[in-house]
């Protein structure tokens, strides 16, 4: 949403907004004009739209606010489409690695030249501006950037210019795009509260797969070569598909030599680099950016560098830094990860790539109906830890009734049985404690969650200072 609102202001849109709290994205949003009051702040007498959220209910003040007045009400992924009509529309879809393969695909398309616009639902460095003072062109708030009205160079030269974003499945969002070309990273059960089951799933991304162009008219479908559903969804569109994974059968065929991931490519292209981020994972997200990289335009032997010096983002496997212990020091790392796929290859990239002592996590359940409804492959996630904390689930969009049906307790108790070891503290405090008395010399501390539990990190990482 941040993303969005500084890309409309860049275009000329007056743009003010709310939030239930402040926060540096909320600043950043005020440093280059945007107003954003806290709470529900009221709609301004001249407003003529409003945009909201997924997160936001229907019962929500403002929502009402703005029927009663008989102003038009447009869903975030509606607006994204609005902005994408007008652009090389690049959509960047699966169910995990959205936000890496988006800001990787940006940052490498900067890099060679190509100048993308890009909206991405994480803080990426590669994004922000100068001093974070916030210019048309990095938006402040490092969820994107503003890039050419026209392709300077390339297969598409002289056409619109290329808009990067991420393109998400849950409520069936990624309807209301406009896609040129996309990806599909992954499929699997997720957002269980708006999905029957995974063939639910699968059928919303072929829907999606369908709005893309035909090949005549530069649509592109990649998708993974496993994992995805390939067929159904080649079957669902006229685009041009290609596939991408580590099988001699996929379009583009990733390997590896040494440390460099290396990427062949049907035309005889070859490139190779080091992945800045640890994890199989993280190749696949990698030769994705690169291969719509050069189908944009970019040169082969310019996109390898680019991948390497890619900053990363915030919360995918970030490095927070080290806290001294007595006879050496606990390295900190804060991820996002809140599905079983995405904590179990965490904890595999960072326990292969790091080697601790011991690899001590906390995870943060984000929602219940996803905890209750993939509580046994939760539990089957863990088994690169040697210790699991586990706070209270953050509650977010499930009804009260939700709620009452599961506890992070429940968790707990099933890692227990599965032989790890693990602990329900309810509170981030208890949890901090826990922390200052158990971690030693060599350990590494991964928090995980999509909810506040990064606070917890920084917390450790100060000294133990009080948790909010």
């Amino acid at each position: 949403m941040s993303g969005l609102a500084a890309m409309l202001a860049a275009h000329g849109a007056i743009v003010t907004g709310e939030d239930a709290q402040g926060s540096e994205v909320t600043a950043a949003l005020g440093r280059i004009g945007i107003e954003v009051s806290l709470g529900s702040g009221g709609l301004p007498a001249e407003a003529e739209r409003l945009v909201f959220s997924a997160a936001i209910r229907d019962d929500h003040p403002t929502i009402r606010a703005a029927q009663e007045r008989g102003i038009e009400l447009v869903s975030y992924a509606e607006a994204l489409g609005r902005l994408q009509s007008a652009r090389t529309a690049v959509c960047v879809a699966g169910t995990h690695g959205k936000s890496t393969t988006t800001s990787l695909l940006g940052h490498v398309l900067m890099a060679c030249g190509l100048d993308p616009s890009v909206i991405v639902g994480a803080r990426c460095p590669a994004f922000l501006p100068d001093g974070n003072t916030g210019t048309a062109r990095g938006l402040a708030t490092g969820g994107g950037r503003v890039g050419s009205e026209r392709v300077a160079f390339g297969p598409l030269a002289g056409g619109p210019g290329i808009l990067v974003a991420e393109a998400c499945e849950y409520r069936r969002s990624f309807l209301r795009h406009r896609p040129t070309l996309a990806v599909v990273t992954n499929i699997e059960e997720d957002h269980l509260d708006a999905f029957r089951d995974l063939d639910e799933i699968v059928e919303a991304f072929a829907s999606f797969a369908a709005l893309l162009p035909p090949a005549s008219d530069g649509g592109l479908l990649l998708v993974a070569h496993e994992g995805a559903s390939r067929e159904r969804l080649a079957a669902a569109t006229f685009a041009a598909v290609e596939t991408y994974g580590r099988e001699p059968e996929a379009t583009w065929r990733v390997g590896r030599e040494g440390r460099m991931t290396t990427l062949s490519g049907p035309r005889g292209e070859r490139l190779a680099w080091q992945t800045p981020l640890p994890g199989e994972h993280s190749e696949l997200n990698a030769a994705a950016a690169a291969i719509l990289a050069l189908r944009l335009g970019a040169a082969c032997d310019s996109v390898g560098p680019a991948i390497e010096s890619f900053p990363g983002l915030d919360r995918r496997m970030q490095a927070l830094g080290r806290r001294e212990v007595p006879g050496g020091s606990v390295l900190v790392i804060d991820d996002y990860g809140h599905h079983p796929t995405e904590c179990a290859t965490t904890l595999k990239a960072l326990r292969h790539h790091h080697a601790p002592r011991r690899l001590v996590c906390v995870f943060q359940p984000h929602q219940h109906s996803r905890t209750r409804l993939l509580l046994d492959r939760f539990a089957e996630s863990f088994g690169e830890a040697d210790l699991v904390l586990v706070p209270d689930i953050h509650f977010v969009r499930d009804c009260e009734e939700e709620r009452q049906r599961v506890s992070s307790a429940d968790l707990a108790a099933a890692l227990k049985k599965r032989g790890v070891a693990a602990t329900h503290l309810p509170r981030l405090e208890e949890i901090l404690g826990c922390l200052e008395a158990t971690l030693t010399a060599g350990d590494l501390l991964v928090v995980m969650g999509a909810g506040p539990i990064d606070a917890l990190a920084l917390a450790y990482l100060a000294g133990g200072e009080r948790c909010r």
